[in-house]
């Protein structure tokens, strides 16, 4: 989702950023309302047993685009720290009684999401509830002005902290 604010002291100055998050939880791409239309079938369909996505609330989303709002000077990627979970898991959650069948992957799909890749994470601070990327030119990665109190964080650490939590 992309952002943009303007400051308007006497001259419109645009800025933009991006805000990365996973799935809305309920919203009409969601895995959840799909599961509840066809949960009385008996049946569910599940792309591989190890699928896993990240999950955020409606609420949360929009908690994070406010702050990003507040926060940006422009060329920013915010990514909120959220759960991955098991599509499996939701599934038995939807349905308890359910029976799983295991349709393959799409071509395209991806097993696990990645919310910060590893060309990023060079670029990347952590704050108590995200992530902030900031820009590689002009030298905004290192501008206090832009990290404000954010941690540098460790080389990959940041990979790791958006990858699935699954066994």
């Amino acid at each position: 989702m992309f952002i943009a604010g303007n400051s308007y002291s006497g001259e419109k100055n645009t800025r933009f950023s991006v805000v990365r998050y996973g799935n809305v939880m309920g919203s009409r791409g969601s895995v959840i309302p799909f599961f509840l239309s066809i949960k009385d079938k008996g049946v569910l369909p599940i792309t591989d047993a190890r699928m896993t996505r990240f999950m955020i609330s409606l609420e949360q989303g929009v908690e994070l685009v406010w702050h990003a709002f507040e926060d940006m000077e422009g060329g920013e990627i915010y990514v909120k720290k959220i759960p991955s979970m098991k599509v499996v898991d939701l599934a038995k959650v939807v349905a308890p009684d359910a029976a799983h069948e295991f349709v393959g992957i799409r071509p395209g799909e991806k097993l696990h999401e990645q919310m910060i890749g590893e060309e990023d994470s060079h670029y990347t601070y952590e704050y108590p509830d995200h992530f902030k990327i900031l820009p590689a030119i002009n030298n905004w990665d290192t501008c206090e002005k832009r990290i404000k109190d954010g941690t540098k964080v460790a080389k990959d650490s940041a990979i790791r902290a958006t990858k699935t939590r699954s066994g």
